[in-house]
């Protein structure tokens, strides 16, 4: 708990910093919360917020270098002390920012020492925000609901992977409400596993829904199983779910009965299964009843029109069908939720939207987009709007 105080001592005697702060990213990628002081001494206040639109934080993590802000002192031609701002990331995964106060403009090689110290402060992070909630408390700047929290702990703990070979970056919004959508990426030795789901409902219904589907999709994949067994598995989970859940109806009374069938007593999820081969990037992939993927080839938007087959929990043997998906060089995939067609069924411009961030990296583009449903809904989304963007660059 004391790492980031630490980690400010010692920058503070090897290079004379004035002042040391670290600046975790919050839930929604939207905002920074100052970590330090009160904070790393146990004071569970509300935290600093700095919201990261237009600022030069936001130009850090955007460019992912070292930026210097140098003042000039009142009626005086020297400087003032300079704050150092340097990206905190590991492999894509933009934690937060360090930000240092000194004296003078850094040397190079003083400059060098505050970007790697960042990074290290990367890997301190995400080793200690095991053993304490300090971090997860830093990134809330809003109550998560139940449902919300469980959603979450379904996340990976990385929301963007940068690995050379590809770039794979997810964002869900509201971040702190609802609970039905997860996403979920891994990798072995030959391939890149990536999967999309959307449970039926909302708050902790959908919440424990998902955790049943993405539970049973983990259970399956971790054991070897290709796409097929992984989507009957969870097919099973989710009607096995509905069963006792029906059950627990049945054994209650007519007042309590109404209750649960109000608040969901049947159990359905969409979702989508991929699997990349890392060395030739041949996709095959099952769509359980989801939405329609994105392809940004070229600079043009395509939507990638597969077979449906039945969501997770509709029929015991609902035959899922193992697809190709045409990846290519240069492609990047976006998978989507129906929560990002809001409010009226429609893309609300995503398309174009994916087309004017082509070039940017997945992290910023999936926040682009989330935040344009959220806009769009006047911040009251209906649904949970979650994205998953995947990079095949060219080599």
């Amino acid at each position: 708990m004391e790492s980031v105080a630490v980690m400010a001592r010692v920058l503070q005697e090897r290079i004379a910093a004035v002042e040391v702060s670290f600046l975790i990213t919050d839930l929604g990628g939207k905002a920074l919360v100052r970590l330090t002081g009160a904070a790393v001494e146990g004071d569970r206040g509300q935290p600093e917020r700095i919201e990261l639109s237009g600022t030069v934080y936001d130009q850090v993590i955007r460019s992912q270098q070292v930026q210097m802000v140098i003042g000039k002192r009142a009626g005086e031609a020297r400087s003032a002390p300079v704050r150092v701002l340097a990206p905190v990331t590991d492999r894509g995964d933009a934690i937060g920012v360090l930000e240092l106060t000194l004296a003078a403009p850094p040397d190079r090689q003083t400059a060098q020492l505050i970007s790697e110290a960042a990074h290290a402060l990367a890997y301190v992070v995400i080793v200690n925000r095991r053993f304490t909630d300090l971090y997860e408390w830093g990134r809330r700047t809003t109550r998560l609901s139940l449902a919300a929290e469980i959603q979450h702990r379904l996340l990976p703990d990385s929301f963007t992977c940068d690995a050379g070979r590809f770039t794979v970056a997810g964002a869900l919004e509201p971040a702190h409400d609802i609970g039905g959508d997860t996403f979920d990426y891994t990798l072995d030795h030959r391939t890149l596993h990536l999967s999309l789901t959307d449970a039926m409902g909302h708050d902790v219904q959908a919440a424990l829904l998902a955790t049943v589907v993405v539970g049973a999709l983990r259970n399956a994949r971790r054991a070897g199983a290709d796409l097929v067994a992984q989507a009957e598995d969870a097919n099973r989970a989710v009607a096995h779910y509905a069963d006792q859940a029906h059950q627990a109806i049945a054994d209650q009374s007519d007042r309590v009965h109404q209750a649960i069938a109000e608040h969901g007593g049947q159990a359905m999820v969409t979702g989508q299964l991929l699997r990349v081969a890392l060395d030739t990037g041949h996709t095959t992939f099952v769509n359980a009843g989801h939405v329609w993927p994105l392809r940004l080839r070229d600079g043009k938007v395509q939507e990638i029109t597969p077979l449906v087959d039945l969501p997770f929990g509709i029929t015991p043997n609902p035959g899922y069908r193992v697809q190709n998906l045409d990846l290519r060089p240069g492609d990047r995939l976006v998978l989507l939720t129906d929560g990002m067609l809001e409010p009226h069924g429609t893309d609300f411009g995503l398309r174009n939207l994916i087309e004017q961030t082509g070039d940017w990296h997945p992290r910023d583009a999936v926040r682009v987009f989330t935040e344009a449903v959220l806009e769009t809904t006047d911040h009251d989304p209906r649904d949970d709007a979650t994205v998953l963007c995947l990079d095949w660059p060219r080599l």
